[in-house]
């Protein structure tokens, strides 16, 4: 049986029980643990010079191989056109793009050095799965150094439009790149066909659409497919990690602190494309409307640090600390503070835990490419009184889980009526929306996904 390589920016730390994160992690070393394989990436470590080499380490039949970045090439490679540049175009914001040609350069100097670094690891039956935008170059490098294996890519986050692709400098290079790939995979129905209107529209080059059949491409030189491979969850585990947590320390402390107050709750990382100021918008559009909600209902905003050293995290930052102030200045109580916001990494059980709690999970990005926080707040309710989801439709999960609450997350009076909604749904019809939700993500769970894409990288 072949190997699979899994190529990713960063290698996720592994305990003795797996992956310490979820989603992408699980599935792609479960994936390793059954056929056998390899891990490459970024180990997270900033250097000051350059590494000597790549670290091997076994983990039953899985190698993890990571190797550090000296400091110009995280800067420029990762800090800079990964996500100053690609992040806010993928996510819609071409006013947050910053473009400096050093940086696309250093963008284009580390995947060739990393591929390198990969190169001579690899047998001639080895299957190569490459994950998201950090990577778009890296197939074309492998090519460069005489690599002939199949080698797959999945894009986790959106695909743009074609006229926000445009305002991307240098990215009829990266499409060129992009196209030196075997299969691309997409998370929804929506980034393929953004995808393919750019090769039809802007490349020159022909699609070819057959049915559920991955649709062929033929662009740059290049012949390929691609496909919409929606990313999944394990439902049941979590549910297993909800119920398991609910006595940990940090939950009881929510709980005792609530004094039998429903919760909304929310996770994400501190990102502007999050649509988190919205959401805090919208809560206190809630509490303002409605006085009964007041003192009765309290929010959990969860927000860990991320890229704190990239200007526009930093004024996220800023701006969420301010919001929340202000809507608590003006409305918290002796007993009672409407917005909790904890700026803070918590473990995966304590947050299972602390969802199967929440009456409402209010997960409303402005533009996400799935959002799993979405699939594990459903994963982790109590089947006998589930809580609500209140999803934006921008969410890439919003096309499975149409038996949530779908709104748009611009819309500020919208998302508090959906908030009003659904802290008083009767619990036939909470019940009703759960089951539904479970069933699909019981029919599409993380290894479907791990499964359909290995499949179609494999095949002729």
């Amino acid at each position: 049986m072949s190997r699979l390589i899994i190529v990713s920016n960063r290698v996720a730390p592994i305990s003795e029980g797996g992956p310490a994160a979820g989603g992408l992690a699980v599935g792609v070393y479960d994936a390793l643990r059954e056929t056998g394989g390899m891990w490459f990436g970024w180990s997270g470590d900033v250097l000051s010079s350059v590494p000597e080499g790549i670290k091997l380490e076994e983990h039953g039949p899985v190698t993890f191989a990571t190797i550090g970045l000296v400091r110009r090439d995280y800067d420029q490679y990762y800090r800079g056109f990964s996500n100053a540049t690609l992040w806010p175009a993928f996510h819609y914001r071409p006013d947050l793009i910053e473009f400096d040609r050093h940086e696309y350069d250093g963008y284009c100097r580390v995947n060739r050095w990393l591929a390198a670094q990969l190169a001579p690891l690899l047998r001639p039956d080895d299957v190569i799965w490459v994950h998201d935008y950090h990577l778009i170059p890296f197939a074309q490098a492998l090519r460069a150094q005489g690599v002939k294996n199949r080698i797959g890519f999945f894009l986790h986050i959106p695909f743009p439009a074609p006229q926000i692709l445009l305002s991307v400098p240098r990215h009829q290079q990266l499409m060129e790149a992009l196209c030196s790939f075997d299969l691309l995979g997409f998370q929804t129905e929506p980034d393929l066909r953004a995808f393919c209107d750019y090769i039809a529209t802007e490349a020159g080059g022909a699609v070819r659409r057959d049915g559920t059949k991955p649709a062929e491409i033929r662009a740059f030189g290049q012949t390929l497919r691609a496909a919409a491979y929606p990313i999944g969850v394990y439902p049941d585990e979590i549910a297993a990690l909800a119920k398991d947590g609910a006595s940990g320390r940090d939950v009881q402390i929510v709980k005792a602190t609530l004094h039998e107050r429903k919760l909304v709750m929310s996770v994400d990382r501190l990102d502007y494309s999050k649509g988190l100021v919205e959401r805090f918008r919208a809560f206190e559009r809630l509490i303002e409307h409605d006085s009964h909600q007041r003192n009765n209902v309290s929010f959990l905003q969860i927000a860990p640090p991320t890229r704190s050293d990239v200007d526009a995290y930093r004024d996220i930052r800023l701006q969420l600390e301010a919001e929340s102030g202000r809507i608590n200045g003006r409305y918290a109580e002796l007993d009672w503070t409407p917005i909790r916001y904890i700026h803070r990494q918590y473990e995966r059980p304590v947050l299972a835990a602390l969802f199967r709690e929440a009456h409402v999970g209010l997960v409303t990005p402005l533009r996400d490419g799935m959002n799993l926080v979405a699939k594990e707040y459903v994963s982790a309710q109590d089947p006998d009184d589930p809580g609500v989801l209140v999803l934006s439709q921008f969410a890439g999960a919003a096309r499975e889980l149409t038996a949530a609450l779908i709104v748009n997350p611009l819309d500020i009076d919208g998302m508090a009526d959906a908030l009003a909604a659904a802290l008083t749904m009767p619990l036939a019809e909470r019940r009703a929306r759960y089951d539904e939700m479970m069933q699909q993500l019981r029919d599409n769970n993380v290894s479907v996904w791990r499964d359909n894409f290995l499949r179609d990288l494999k095949a002729p």
